[in-house]
């Protein structure tokens, strides 16, 4: 289930020639069920392209980085594009601490050494109602964990993004207690599925998708996925999280999709794909679920949200 290993920068993964004569490609014929893997022709191999659902298509690129929710810089999706250049994003570090026996600190440019690059296609449903099909690119969280050796008492992994009001304007204003936080139980974040991602449509992360490292969870709303990532904390006792600390009658500490269960103020049945007319239906774990069903097996549903 794994993609091609490369010690080498992003950019340098799948050259960009390359990955657009595939994206062409796959905007017509994205049919494989997960697991299945595309590779480019013209001699020239590159990274397999896992976990494309039947019948995706790709989003345009403009929609995918032109669209952002990132309150870190404004509630406004078009102006965090403008916003975000203001970041600085090298150097960067990320730790892992906590319930570890070998707590670590990785430095942006070792994280293309040590973990590599495969690429994944992934559905990314927005709790507002709106979805992507996005081709990121970047590695398995078990990873980096595995390398710090989580503890017996590891429970739950937190999740802190960076913290910077000078350059990120939309944390002077108090919606959300800064810096933002997640989290997930042990074993979502050590499931196959969970991602970190180092990149987009074959390029370096754009700095308003969440760079230099950022998070994909596809069967959880996208509030669960944290952008800029300093800091990952393994604990005994599940963490608080930024969302369900502002609202937690709105903002569980699951975030599943799960389209029988409404948000208190619109439904959660149907989802605006960007670059689609009509709305579409949403699927239980947004489309996942013979992948992550089992993890919840016994719990109440509507506990999940």
């Amino acid at each position: 289930m794994h993609g091609a290993r490369f010690g080498v920068r992003e950019h340098e993964v799948t050259p960009e020639r390359l990955f657009f004569e595939r994206r062409g490609a796959l905007q017509r014929v994205v049919q494989w069920p997960i697991g299945m893997a595309a590779t480019v022709a013209h001699g020239t191999e590159a990274p397999s392209l896992h976990y494309a659902l039947a019948g995706d298509v790709l989003c345009a690129e403009a929609d995918v980085t032109g669209h952002n929710n990132y309150y870190e810089f404004s509630p406004d999706k078009k102006a965090v594009k403008t916003l975000a250049q203001a970041l600085t994003t090298h150097p960067w570090t990320v730790s892992v601490e906590g319930e570890v026996e070998k707590p670590l600190t990785v430095d942006i440019d070792d994280v293309y050494k040590l973990f590599g690059a495969e690429e994944r296609i992934y559905r990314l449903r927005c709790v507002e109602g709106w979805s992507m099909v996005v081709p990121w690119s970047g590695f398995a969280l078990s990873k980096l964990l595995d390398r710090a050796r989580p503890t017996s008492r590891a429970k739950f992994v937190e999740f802190e993004s960076l913290h910077r009001s000078r350059e990120m304007i939309g944390q002077r204003m108090s919606q959300l207690v800064w810096p933002y936080r997640e989290g997930l139980r042990m074993d979502e974040a050590m499931h196959p599925l969970t991602f970190v991602v180092t990149g987009l449509y074959g390029k370096p992360l754009p700095k308003q998708n969440g760079a230099p490292l950022r998070m994909a969870v596809p069967w959880k709303y996208g509030f669960k996925s944290p952008k800029a990532l300093t800091r990952i904390v393994l604990r005994e006792t599940p963490p608080i999280t930024s969302w369900n600390q502002a609202a937690p009658a709105e903002y569980g500490f699951f975030g599943n999709v799960n389209p029988a269960v409404a948000h208190p103020r619109w439904s959660q049945s149907r989802e605006n794909r960007l670059g689609e007319l009509h709305k579409r239906p949403t699927l239980p774990f947004n489309g996942y679920a013979a992948w992550v069903a089992d993890l919840y097996r016994g719990m109440d549903p509507r506990l999940l949200y």
